[in-house]
C-alpha cells in the first residue's frame, strides 16, 4: 500500500515523465491487482475472538441463527 501510494502521489504531483508516469501506472496497477487479492483472502478467514478461543466467522452466528 505504502509504495502505491508514494506512486500516486508522484503521479499526481506530475512530477515524472511520460514513459516514467506509464510504467508507474502498470505497477501501479500490479499493486492495485496485489491487494485486492490479499484482502479477498483475509476477508474468506475473517475470525471473531470467543472468550479464549477464535473461531471462524460464520454470518448466522452473526445474525442470532440456532446454536
Amino acid at each position: 500500500m505504502e509504495e502505491l501510494e508514494q506512486l500516486v502521489a508522484r503521479m499526481e504531483a506530475g512530477e515524472l515523465p511520460l514513459e516514467a508516469s506509464v510504467a508507474a501506472y502498470k505497477r501501479g496497477s500490479e499493486l492495485v491487482k496485489f491487494c485486492a487479492g490479499q484482502l479477498d483472502k483475509v476477508d474468506s478467514q475473517v475470525k471473531l475472538l470467543e472468550g479464549d478461543m477464535l473461531k471462524p466467522f460464520n454470518a448466522a452466528d452473526a445474525a442470532g441463527g440456532d446454536d
